[in-house]
């Protein structure tokens, strides 16, 4: 396990509100020289601590108002059945998250749609026909309260 210091620390506050940062901007902010900050900043993506850079793209400016919690149940736990599904789950574009699940179901998914109509088509065309799907509960959000992208530091 990478182990952070307050260095380390410092950085990823900073890149985590600002990604596009530069790297004499961001050395300035935490009072490192430029080459150590970026020394730094390398061996945190290396070590796997940073994992990417994104851009946060607004759902709603995309015309996708409706959020699905959806909760599914498979056939059974096998190792083949959990692959099966893992892989056909990843090939659709609006399951934005999905997590192998213990408990009740076997997986919970968050997906995107623009409206109802959508979510049939969605729940119609990708995740009925996933494999080994033996039961799909559905529940729209109401309104987003929270949507952290970072854990805090």
């Amino acid at each position: 396990m990478f182990q952070l210091d307050a260095i380390d620390t410092a950085i990823l506050k900073v890149i985590q509100q600002h990604g596009r940062i530069s790297n004499a901007e961001l050395a300035e902010r935490i009072g490192l020289s430029p080459s150590a900050c970026s020394r730094r900043l390398d061996i945190l993506e290396k070590s796997g601590v940073v994992t990417g850079y994104h851009a946060r793209v607004s759902a709603k400016a995309l015309d996708y108002k409706m959020i699905a919690i959806v909760h599914i149940s498979l056939s059974g736990q096998f190792a083949k059945t959990l692959t099966e599904f893992e892989a056909a789950v990843k090939l659709c574009p609006n399951v934005l998250v999905c997590y192998l699940m213990s408990g009740e179901y076997d997986y919970i998914l968050r997906v995107a749609a623009k409206d109802l109509e959508d979510y049939e088509r969605i729940h119609r065309d990708w995740l009925s026909a996933l494999p080994h799907v033996v039961k799909i509960n559905s529940s729209f959000a109401l309104r987003e309260v929270i949507d952290r992208p970072n854990v805090g530091i």
